[in-house]
């Protein structure tokens, strides 16, 4: 890694206070990113992985710590990078058609021409394979499609940095895997630099060239595993290899733990929460 990260977590804490009481959500984060990395976090339900991405999208301010990207404090939303929902339904808008959703986020990011937007819309349309799709609105399409929508409104705006805050829960098994290939290929092909947040360990392993593990609240980083599982990556085949078994032995055991759960009960409960641990 070089000296000088290109996204920086620096102690990164954040407390909540109600009614005279104080929860310590984050502990003191420490994570380096690397351009053009694929990194996903993962950790016990409720730890803060997504407050985490929210600080480093810049929409929420953290309680100490900082964040920076290429050396410049996040105070609020970067030029640099775009945060993706969980919930599709709620990012996009009901009475815009593809076209138009996909074409907002560049009328109020970017001094484009009308043909400008015009163009780079229909050129990140095609990218997320809904061509023919401009003219349909979201209750028009599945849920794939349309989370497809809302990631094609991402990237047309060109960022460096994809924030995603499990961007693929919402929808069913099979879709979800061409999701999960769909980011893979834009990942690869745009240079893009990804963090993801996820509860699936599977998932993370599968995507990333590293996971981050987080620890119970008050949160800090369990586990910084790097990834080496060679590319293309394949659903059936990838998750077939004696390394990638290795990988998910390690950050499941960890979370297990995590959650109190005894090496006979990890063993017994595996197969259930690949999906959500």
């Amino acid at each position: 890694m070089s000296a000088t990260p290109y996204l920086s977590i620096r102690s990164v804490r954040k407390a909540y206070s109600s009614h005279g009481r104080t929860t310590v959500a984050l502990g003191g984060v420490d994570l380096d990113v690397e351009r053009g990395s694929f990194v996903s976090i993962v950790g016990p339900s409720g730890c803060g992985k997504s407050t985490l991405l929210q600080i480093v999208a810049g929409l929420m301010p953290a309680t100490g710590g900082e964040v920076r990207i290429e050396d410049r404090v996040v105070r609020e939303p970067p030029p640099a990078a775009i945060y993706v929902f969980q919930q599709y339904t709620r990012s996009l808008y009901p009475w815009k058609t593809v076209e138009r959703n996909v074409a907002y986020g560049l009328e109020n990011r970017e001094a484009l021409t009308r043909e400008g937007v015009r163009a780079r819309t229909h050129e990140y349309i095609g990218l997320v394979k809904l061509d023919g799709f401009e003219r349909h609105y979201p209750w028009q399409l599945s849920g794939g499609m349309q989370q497809r929508v809302a990631i094609a409104r991402a990237l047309a705006c060109r960022p460096d940095v994809l924030l995603m805050d499990e961007p693929f829960s919402s929808v069913d098994a099979l879709t979800r895997v061409g999701l999960q290939e769909l980011v893979l290929r834009l990942w690869r092909e745009l240079g893009l630099t990804v963090i993801l947040v996820t509860h699936d360990t599977e998932e993370a392993i599968y995507l990333s060239t590293r996971v981050v593990v987080l620890s119970a609240s008050p949160a800090v980083v369990s586990i910084d595993l790097p990834i080496d599982l060679p590319h293309p990556r394949d659903q059936i085949t990838t998750r077939e290899q004696p390394r990638y078994l290795e990988y998910r032995h390690r950050v499941l055991g960890k979370l297990f733990t995590a959650e109190g759960l005894a090496t006979g009960d990890a063993a017994a409960s595996a197969p259930a929460a690949q999906g959500a641990a």
